[in-house]
């Protein structure tokens, strides 16, 4: 087995702390907001975060994962904490070892029709929808729930606190990037490679000098100012 493939069991110690009781509390470890939906009867519980509500251009994408039971992954953390070729070596692992990966796809246009909000909605709905199993739990990154009939939980930073979330969270951005780095040879000359459409000052000068491309969103600032009929 590679370094980056150890793996090991969360070993109860006999003394639970049941975060639904003590909210305010700090996880003691990555599996611990899993082992309370666990010990609360759910059984298959995914992790849900998203990339690219910030850039300028592109998708947003979500991705919806479920961990085997007691599942340890060393290294898997916010992705934005990773290095490309850490986040890449752990997709892979992650692809391999997780039950059912989900990956859902807001494009730009729908992103100006209803909102970067609900499209990132849609999209962790979307990634729910295309997993191979059912959740009964769902472990949300952030504050906002989505409109499934299934069990929810928000956490604040979840990317760091939960190894499902995390996982998603690693999941979601390699897909994304990769996307951004398919449309750099699709559109040439913004940059999409490098900066993943996010709003870097080559970025926003390539807007300025070429006009929106087909995946900008045009309801951004930095875009919508470039963008042809459109009204303030």
């Amino acid at each position: 087995m590679s370094p980056g493939e150890i793996r090991g069991f969360f070993l109860a110690d006999g003394v639970f702390m049941n975060l639904e009781l003590f909210p305010n509390s700090e996880p003691r470890n990555m599996l611990e907001f899993e082992s309370v939906a666990r010990r609360q009867g759910f059984q298959f519980i995914a992790g849900i975060d998203e990339a690219g509500r910030g850039p300028l251009a592109g998708p947003v994408v979500a991705a919806a994962v479920i961990l085997p039971d007691g599942l340890m992954l060393a290294g898997v953390d916010d992705s934005k904490k990773l290095s490309e070729s850490r986040r890449n070596a752990l997709f892979e692992i992650i692809m391999k070892e997780a039950l059912t990966v989900g990956v859902g796809i807001s494009p730009p246009c729908l992103i100006d029709r209803i909102n970067i909000l609900q499209a990132t909605l849609r999209a962790m709905e979307s990634a729910v929808a295309n997993l191979s199993a059912s959740p009964d739990c769902l472990l949300i990154d952030g504050i906002s729930k989505t409109s499934l009939n299934i069990h929810q939980k928000t956490i604040k930073k979840g990317d760091s606190l939960s190894l499902s979330i995390a996982s998603a969270s690693i999941i979601a951005k390699v897909t994304r990037d990769r996307m951004m780095e398919d449309y750099d040879r699709v559109y040439p000359g913004y940059g999409f490679a490098g900066h993943k459409g996010y709003g870097a000052a080559s970025h926003m000068a390539a807007i300025a000098a070429l006009g929106p491309s087909p995946i900008h969103r045009l309801t951004f600032r930095g875009v919508k100012e470039h963008a042809p009929d459109t009204e303030d």
